[in-house]
């Protein structure tokens, strides 16, 4: 039995900043994941891409 989750980085689409590191399970979430989250650099919430 291996692990069904995995680390993943989030990075703004405005400056490209790697702010956030989550978990996600590799067995339900297929897609990439968009959030919009607060980038410290850019000083406003931004829609935040997960990277690959």
């Amino acid at each position: 039995m291996g692990s069904n989750s995995r680390k993943i980085i989030l990075v703004c689409e405005i400056c490209l900043n790697r702010n956030y590191t989550l978990t996600k399970s590799t067995l339900t979430q297929k897609e990439r994941l968009e959030v919009k989250k607060f980038c410290s650099t850019c000083n406003q919430h931004t829609l935040h891409k997960e990277t690959r």
